[in-house]
């Protein structure tokens, strides 16, 4: 009997993009809008030393009112549990939407540990505190209710957004976020995204941090905010983002859309004199914070 884990090893080999850590998080595995195809073709493509979980990886809110749960969610976690065996070291710390998982920090399962924060220091000797964010969620500390409500209305933006795009391709037009755009037009109206990552880094800066990696809010973003390097790996719901260390200790987003548009434009190029697009080449889909090439110093 073939072994599989042997036989994907060789397929994906000579195409691994190689990272010293990479932090994902907001998969939102069992519901709808979970993007699994997508992840397992980035957890498929990518090899790295560590493998950082930052929360909301299992939608416990959502399958608890609807079981929702098909064999490419399934597929994610052997994946994820299958870098574990091979050496990768995942760590999980869990967030609003997985918080039953937080009844079993300092402990590890399948070769994922289970914590409720960490620090990684990067390859350039910066300290950075992994965190998901949600404990600076104003709405999830004072209101959970309201909280839940928000949830839900996110979920029928998403099918929304489903609908609308389904229309605009037919029309010839390229993809764009309904659900994400409604999404920041009403958090900008209370500058929500703005206080929260002002607010996480201040407590970043508070443990002697020089840099702080979240998610929670599905918005990627890499800033320096008073002299603490504010980062957020964004989502795999809609922008199908990660974060990602080189070698050097250089971090970047990897904007896993624009690299899946850049193949499939190559597929429906013309056969003749067609090269496939090289994945190395994801570099074009990245986007990155020159302000990081060197170690940040808090003032």
């Amino acid at each position: 009997m073939p072994n599989n884990d042997m036989t994907e090893d060789q397929v994906h080999r000579d195409d691994a993009l190689q990272f010293r850590t990479v932090w994902i998080s907001d998969l939102h595995l069992g519901t709808p809008g979970c993007q699994a195809r997508a992840l397992l073709d980035f957890l498929k493509r990518v090899e790295c030393d560590t493998l950082y979980l930052v929360g909301d990886i299992i939608d416990g809110w959502q399958l608890r009112r609807n079981w929702f749960w098909p064999q490419t969610h399934n597929d994610v976690l052997q994946k994820i549990l299958r870098k574990a065996r091979k050496g990768t070291r995942v760590v999980f710390v869990p967030g609003n939407h997985d918080e039953f998982a937080r009844r079993y920090v300092e402990h590890i399962f399948g070769g994922v540990e289970v914590v409720e924060e960490a620090v990684h220091i990067t390859a350039d000797g910066r300290k950075l505190w992994i965190t998901h964010g949600d404990l600076f969620d104003g709405v999830i500390q004072c209101a959970k209710w309201l909280a839940y409500l928000g949830d839900s209305a996110y979920n029928v933006a998403l099918k929304l957004n489903q609908w609308f795009n389904s229309a605009r391709a037919r029309l010839g037009l390229p993809y764009w976020s309904l659900s994400s755009y409604l999404k920041l037009k009403v958090k900008r109206a209370v500058s929500y995204v703005s206080d929260f990552e002002v607010a996480v880094a201040r407590e970043a800066r508070k443990r002697g941090m020089q840099g702080v990696v979240c998610g929670h809010i599905h918005h990627a973003e890499m800033r320096e905010i008073d002299g603490v390097l504010y980062c957020n790996d964004g989502d795999w719901v809609e922008s199908l983002t990660a974060l990602v260390e080189h070698a050097d200790g250089k971090l970047e987003i990897v904007d896993w859309s624009a690299q899946r548009s850049l193949v499939a434009s190559s597929a429906r190029a013309p056969a003749k004199g067609l090269r496939p697009a090289a994945i190395p080449e994801l570099g074009v889909a990245m986007r990155e914070n020159s302000a990081i090439d060197q170690p940040i110093k808090l003032a």
